[in-house]
């Protein structure tokens, strides 16, 4: 709680005079800021949106959900797991005596889009550097973390303009991808394709559905994601960009289809975008 500062008005003669003796004395013994010796502590920088961001982006797409589908879902939606490696799978859980699902989100993962979506936003002071960026994604056969963008930590990158941006195609990029993967679980593909997963390892359920099945989840994602305020400029970005890989990494599945046609399914986003500011989605 902030103190009212006319509380302490008769304070301040007194710990102005301390103040400055003690600042008098600090210069004297050689530690203030003009002694040369003392080197400047370079500027760490930190990505505004981490764990804690992703985890309410997926509560916000819950919460703005109609109550039957959130029934289908577990509350809060988003388990966070350990890992570097870029891994995004519903799973389920159960809760109540019933099955409900969740979505099994990485720490890699997250970190991944935060990469995606610093290097979309460099790319409005230097262009072609998010492709660049993605055509490097589209040749590394690592199955650990995914790399940084190149040169990413030269200051230019971390303005107040640029992080804006960064931010702003984070929770795009975050919000679309797991309003897609939250759809398997309320429009049932979940519940029909779990039983083809490998044992030990997550049903990458974009890569079995039907085209149909698809269209019916994209549609609701870009619905629910709207809702939330989170606008589809970053995942046409990024589903372009994937479109472009000479080799698409594992991680891409858990984003879209092997096979879709992605700039059919721009077209719809754009299309679905429109429609929902001109009186919803019908």
């Amino acid at each position: 709680m902030m103190k009212n500062l006319n509380t302490i008005t008769g304070k301040s003669k007194l710990v102005n005079s301390f103040v400055a003796v003690a600042w008098f004395a600090f210069r004297l013994l050689g530690y203030g800021v003009s002694n040369p010796a003392q080197a400047a502590t370079p500027t760490q920088h930190v990505y505004p949106s981490g764990v804690e961001v992703a985890v309410q982006i997926g509560n916000d797409l819950y919460d703005s959900l109609d109550k039957k589908d959130r029934n289908k879902l577990q509350e809060p939606p988003i388990r966070m797991v350990d890992g570097s490696v870029p891994e995004m799978a519903p799973v389920a859980n159960i809760g109540d005596n019933k099955m409900v699902g969740q979505l099994s989100v990485s720490v890699g993962f997250v970190n991944l889009i935060n990469h995606i979506a610093h290097a979309l936003a460099v790319d409005r002071i230097q262009p072609g550097y998010f492709d660049q960026y993605m055509s490097y994604l589209g040749t590394e056969t690592a199955t650990g973390a995914a790399p940084e963008p190149p040169d990413i930590l030269a200051d230019r990158c971390w303005t107040d303009s640029v992080m804006n941006d960064q931010a702003s195609y984070f929770n795009q990029i975050m919000g679309m991808t797991m309003a897609i993967n939250l759809s398997h679980h309320y429009l049932g593909e979940f519940n029909k394709y779990a039983g083809q997963a490998q044992p030990g390892k997550p049903v990458a359920i974009n890569n079995l559905v039907t085209s149909s099945e698809w269209d019916k989840e994209v549609r609701a994602a870009v619905e629910n994601s709207l809702n939330c305020a989170y606008a589809t400029e970053g995942a046409k970005a990024l589903f372009s960009a994937i479109d472009k890989m000479p080799h698409r990494p594992a991680w891409t599945a858990d984003i879209l289809p092997q096979n879709v046609d992605i700039q059919r399914l721009n077209k719809r986003l754009a299309k679905y975008e429109v429609a929902f500011f001109h009186g919803g989605l019908n």
